[in-house]
């Protein structure tokens, strides 16, 4: 239906077409990160990130600066991290192989650069970004570990002497 603007269950507005600018797209994907960085599950942070900063550079709204080592390289190798501009934010993603061949290595990462502040909350960071990609969070995943568990039962006391069959 034309017009009409969806809200989801944490929003008080509905998200127009007006929300998704380069700037709130970008300090959407900011607050995102962050947040994915100490989150308990952040899995579906980190590929609404993904996601997000994919979209954006098909549509030419962001580009690829470059790569960087990777602060924190698996298994103590040497890894390098592609990193993003878009609007006044930069992010990293990992690499594809095309990068290594078309992307300038920019070496260590400066850690003076800073991204400026963003004033979203997480809900509408989150809320931004799912409209933008399609993307949906599953809700209340069963853990593989309660998966696996079998139902408590009740311990069985038998007499002093009595067998248990």
């Amino acid at each position: 239906m034309k017009g009409e603007h969806t809200l989801n269950h944490d929003q008080k507005y509905p998200l127009s077409k007006l929300n998704l600018t380069i700037e709130n797209l970008a300090q959407a994907v900011f607050i995102v990160n962050r947040h994915a960085k100490t989150a308990t599950n952040p899995k579906f942070l980190y590929k609404l990130k993904q996601e997000s900063l994919k979209k954006l550079i098909q549509e030419g709204k962001a580009k690829k600066v470059g790569l960087h080592f990777s602060e924190n390289p698996r298994n103590s190798q040497q890894q390098s991290d592609v990193l993003v501009e878009c609007g006044s934010y930069t992010f990293h993603i990992p690499p594809i192989k095309s990068d290594f061949h078309e992307l300038p290595h920019l070496g260590k990462l400066d850690g003076r650069v800073r991204n400026p502040k963003a004033t979203l909350s997480l809900s509408f960071a989150k809320a931004l970004l799912q409209t933008y990609t399609g993307i949906t969070e599953i809700e209340n995943p069963v853990s593989i570990s309660k998966k696996n568990q079998r139902p408590y039962q009740k311990p069985i006391f038998k007499k002093l002497g009595e067998r248990y069959s």
